[in-house]
């Protein structure tokens, strides 16, 4: 079951008591004391392992806590302190406080482990109170509490491009095309129900990591279907293909601009990321003019059909992309308007390399 949000109480332990306790021998007259100190209550640690990539394992569980450090004993021993109680995580959690939303800390690397709450000192025994004045002190330390919080975990997937569409627009078919994803195809909306991510191979020796979350409609930012929930997926992801179905009886205008404004509803940082535009579902066409229609779209949006061809674009059908030859990549415009068909495999190739010089031009 894949989860990706859950809330729960977390605790350290609490250290352990002091001991009181004097010296009883025999042929030992008035020993003193000898109480030991309490051992310190348990920290609680978060560790990433990138071997688990959901949070199922919190779902149900309202409180967890370290154990407690044990009491201290007689002849100055010391009680044994509790072990460290350590969270695992995926990447790419987020530990958020759940009274005031603030992030508390980001969980990203491979084997990461961070300290989150650190358990209560053990308390001193009676043996510390001696002194001249007071030769037989019966008192001792209690152990100090341990820290406790209320927490949010959430997980936002880290991907290097994400798919932003329309349900049942081809975003499944696209990235089972191109990657080792086996995500759910079928012929309705909201096949994805869970957010998917596949690896696509670009050559021998380059990849990169594409998600795919639930379609999103005209109002998602606002809770309507499943895209306000997942939409925190793409949140970490270095660029944004928007795939608009050619085939759909929304016009593909109408998709793009509702596409970008929930987008940018959802988080404005988000819709300035570089993004890309692929117009899905070429052989399922059934207009008069395929080549008019991309056209009149390429143009609608303030840009011109191009004739590069550096990745290798199926010259049947008109295209737009930027040309990085002489000129600065424009992150305010796509860096291509791409007809593709997963079915028929019309450019898919291609977007591969695309969008991998995408990637590129987004870390520089």
């Amino acid at each position: 079951m894949f989860v990706d949000s859950v809330r729960f109480t977390v605790s350290s332990g609490k250290g352990g008591q002091g001991c009181a306790s004097f010296r009883r021998e025999k042929f030992v007259v008035k020993g003193g004391p000898d109480g030991g100190d309490g051992g310190k209550g348990g920290d609680v640690y978060f560790k990433v392992d990138s071997n688990t990539d959901t949070l199922s394992w919190f779902k149900g569980r309202h409180i967890l806590k370290a154990d407690n450090g044990k009491q201290g004993m007689g002849r100055n021993m010391t009680g044994k302190s509790a072990p460290a109680y350590t969270l695992i995580v995926p990447p790419g959690t987020q530990i958020i406080d759940d009274e005031s939303n603030e992030v508390l800390m980001d969980l990203l690397e491979e084997g990461q482990t961070e300290l989150f709450l650190e358990g209560g000192k053990g308390g001193l025994g009676n043996v510390h109170f001696k002194n001249s004045r007071n030769q037989r002190p019966t008192y001792f330390q209690p152990g100090l509490p341990g820290q406790s919080r209320k927490i949010r975990l959430e997980l936002k997937l880290i991907a290097d491009v994400g798919l932003v569409g329309y349900p049942n627009v081809g975003k499944s078919t696209l990235i089972s095309t191109t990657s080792n994803a086996a995500p759910e195809i079928a012929n309705y909306e909201f096949t994805t129900l869970t957010p998917k991510l596949g690896v696509v191979e670009v050559g021998d020796y380059n990849s990169f990591v594409m998600a795919d979350i639930p379609g999103i409609i005209d109002g998602a930012s606002d809770g309507r279907g499943l895209g306000l929930e997942f939409l925190r997926h793409i949140e970490r992801t270095k660029t944004l293909l928007f795939m608009i179905d050619i085939a759909n009886y929304r016009t593909t205008i109408e998709q793009y601009k509702v596409l970008k404004e929930e987008v940018k509803k959802f988080s404005p940082e988000l819709s300035e990321r570089n993004f890309a535009i692929a117009l899905t579902k070429a052989d399922a066409y059934y207009g008069e003019d395929i080549e008019k229609d991309i056209n009149d779209f390429i143009k609608e949006i303030g840009l011109e059909v191009t004739g590069s061809n550096e990745f290798g674009f199926d010259k049947k059908l008109p295209y737009y992309v930027q040309d990085l030859t002489f000129s600065r990549f424009d992150e305010t415009k796509p860096f291509f308007v791409l007809p593709i068909s997963s079915v028929t495999h019309l450019n898919t190739n291609s977007i591969s390399y695309a969008l991998y010089e995408l990637i590129g031009q987004s870390k520089k």
